[in-house]
């Protein structure tokens, strides 16, 4: 063998390698590398999917789109997200039907920073193929209630702010696991009450995906992970209400390395998205 040829070889092999580098991996619970292919054969499945996020993962965010454009090939599909609240759905319904142009609902509904880049992309594919999009967040000017007085401020809601929560009184479990974490990540500033925020999101975005559901349809849900990880969060609630559904979660996490599922992440959701620590955030 020529020195010539030995050089083109290992370079062939270095370039053929830098072409095909990953940004993330698919892995299931137990941490076992899983393909895209088998997870879309899985979701088709399903009657609702909860896609937990990073909000500002560019990996995350198209990975929601793919997915949910290759389940509409074969499933009736309805949208919903935590990134919308559930007083600006006629806002939204307006703009889904044409009714409004995207400036009109800039201005009428309360849309993250990020919403240009990460969400209308979601909500045009809606807005294309005729689906609904339900806002199943709770409007946040209601949980810095809970926030700040806990669930017995709610009661002072008129009945039309009350139709865009969760019915009351919400069960709520302070001792799950990710409620009872919220508080060892928060240290000092960890309360009661902020617990209860977070668990009246859970229920209110629980409740506008049940009340939304249909049957022989797939619900996909775009939420933070932290609101579907471990099985808690958003699903807890779902099951409490129906557990006869067939459900399915999806979680992201980055990590430094691609090739095995950390310790720390392992049991998160169904299926784990690892998104490579140095690909470029959207914000």
């Amino acid at each position: 063998m020529s020195k010539f040829f030995l050089i083109f070889v290992l370079c062939g092999s270095f370039f053929a390698t830098a072409q095909h580098k990953k940004a993330y991996t698919l892995f299931t619970a137990n941490g076992t590398e899983i393909s895209y292919a088998v997870v879309i054969d899985s979701l088709q499945k399903k009657e609702i999917i909860l896609f937990g996020e990073q909000h500002n993962s560019a990996i995350s965010h198209w990975l929601q789109y793919e997915i949910t454009n290759d389940l509409s090939k074969t499933n009736r599909l309805i949208l919903g997200a935590e990134m919308l609240e559930a007083d600006n759905q006629k806002a939204l319904n307006q703009y889904l039907s044409g009714k409004i142009d995207q400036k009109a609902f800039d201005t009428l509904a309360r849309l993250w920073k990020n919403y240009k880049t990460d969400y209308k992309p979601l909500i045009d594919f809606a807005k294309r193929d005729s689906l609904k999009f339900i806002a199943t967040n709770i409007p946040r000017s209601f949980a810095n209630l809970v926030f700040k007085n806990g669930f017995k401020a709610l009661d002072s809601l008129s009945a039309k702010e009350k139709s865009w929560i969760a019915p009351l009184p919400i069960v709520f479990d302070a001792d799950l696991a990710t409620y009872k974490n919220i508080l060892t990540m928060m240290g000092d500033h960890g309360t009661p009450e902020l617990v209860m925020a977070q668990a009246i999101k859970d229920a209110t975005m629980a409740h506008f995906i049940l009340t939304n559901y249909e049957h022989s349809h797939t619900f996909i849900h775009y939420n933070g992970a932290y609101h579907s990880d471990n099985y808690e969060g958003i699903l807890w609630y779902l099951k409490a209400k129906n557990n006869s559904l067939k459900y399915a979660t999806l979680s992201t996490v980055i990590q430094n390395q691609l090739n095995t599922l950390e310790i720390e992440h392992l049991g998160k959701a169904d299926f784990i998205i690892v998104v490579d620590a140095n690909v470029t955030t959207t914000y």
